[in-house]
This record gives structure tokens, C-alpha cells and sequence, in this order.
């Protein structure tokens, strides 16, 4: 027993540790924010395992794959300025995916550290804020 709370006692540190890690990503932010680097590359996302998220960008079309590589959604990207852009979803291979063709998500690039790009998404009225980190350029 007393092994078994040692063992939790670690997990809980070392979860806390990852938190702490993904928030200090951000140590020399960018002035201005580098807001093209969202424009073409192979992205991660720095709280999902490589196999479970990549997304690409290119020529205003980014492909996210899901489910280990099976599944994606294609959408346009229109970009209203350096930071901000319209997501429109345009195909999917899955029909149980939440949005629909043609809706459109909100993106704007909060802030940029090397390779790191912070994003908040709006949809549905809704605010999500990640990270991804642009492993890869595609010109």
C-alpha cells in the first residue's frame, strides 16, 4: 500500500510538472508576433502525442489528422489580417464529426516563441486556447 501512494504521489508530480512546462513555453515571446509561420508547415499540437493530432498548411488549406492518421478534416483558410483568419470546413472523413461543411471557426495567433504558436478558436460561441509547435517547413 504504502508503495501504491508513493506511485500516485510521483504521477501527481510529475503531471504537475507538464503543466508547469507546457506554460513556460513561452519565454521570449516574439515582437511582433511571428503570425505567418501559421501560413504553410506540419504542426503539433504540445498537449496530444504525435500519432493522435498532425495538422498541415498549405496554399490556404490545412488538413488536420486525427484518430492516428485514419480520419481528417480539410478546411480554407481566409485570412482578415496578419493574426486573424476565418477556418472553413470543406471536407471530412468522418459524418460524425461535429461541424458541418461550410461552418466556419474564428483563429487568431495570440502570441509566437520560436516555433511555438499560441491560438485561440472561436466556434459555437465558444473560446479554445492551444498551442502547436510548426515542425516542419513546406515551401
Amino acid at each position: 500500500m504504502k508503495h501504491l501512494n508513493i506511485l500516485f504521489i510521483l504521477l501527481f508530480i510529475l503531471s504537475l510538472s507538464q503543466v508547469r512546462a507546457q506554460q513556460n513555453i513561452f519565454l521570449t515571446s516574439d515582437q511582433p508576433a511571428k503570425c505567418q509561420n501559421i501560413k504553410t508547415g506540419k504542426f503539433l499540437r504540445v498537449d496530444m502525442p504525435i500519432d493522435e493530432w498532425v495538422m498541415t498548411v498549405q496554399d490556404n488549406i490545412q488538413t488536420e489528422y486525427y484518430n492516428k492518421g485514419k480520419d481528417y478534416i480539410k478546411s480554407r483558410l481566409d485570412f482578415v489580417d496578419d493574426c486573424n483568419y476565418k477556418v472553413t470546413l470543406i471536407a471530412k472523413s468522418e459524418e460524425s464529426y461535429p461541424m458541418k461543411l461550410g461552418e466556419v471557426l474564428v483563429n487568431r495567433v495570440l502570441e509566437t516563441d520560436r516555433n511555438f504558436i499560441k491560438i485561440t478558436s472561436e466556434y459555437n460561441n465558444k473560446t479554445t486556447e492551444f498551442i502547436i509547435s510548426k515542425v516542419e517547413d513546406m515551401n
